[in-house]
């Protein structure tokens, strides 16, 4: 009995195994000479409270020029470029975030991501 277990549990790994290397799309990526790897991005996290100073990796900056100049320093010091993850208060107003978005363009950092807590419903 324990024999016919073991060959079922063998038997359902295995072809779970081929079954999920089949899901998906099979692609072809396009080439580009512009294309960069994203894996080795310095990650920094801006903070956006409701009111007071945003924050670079949890330290205080006082005004969007401040901000400016820390990621300048930071996306300067980083080869490979940055990745910005934007933590942001729910109370923040929408326009602190566009700000912050205005000079993540400016200074020509494109990886950025919102931060968002999964909600119960």
């Amino acid at each position: 009995m324990v024999d016919v277990m073991m060959f079922l549990l063998v038997f359902f790994v295995l072809i779970s195994i081929n079954v999920i290397s089949a899901m998906g799309l099979k692609t072809q990526l396009p080439v580009s000479s512009a294309a960069k790897d994203n894996k080795n991005l310095k990650r920094v996290v801006v903070t956006i409270p409701a009111e007071g100073d945003y924050q670079i990796d949890g330290k205080n900056v006082d005004s969007l020029a401040s901000l400016t100049s820390g990621l300048q320093d930071r996306k300067a010091s980083s080869a490979d470029g940055l990745s910005v993850v934007i933590n942001g208060d729910q109370a923040a107003s929408l326009q602190r975030l566009v700000d912050v978005m205005g000079v993540l363009k400016k200074l020509g950092i494109d990886a950025m991501t919102i931060s968002a807590k999964k909600s119960n419903g």
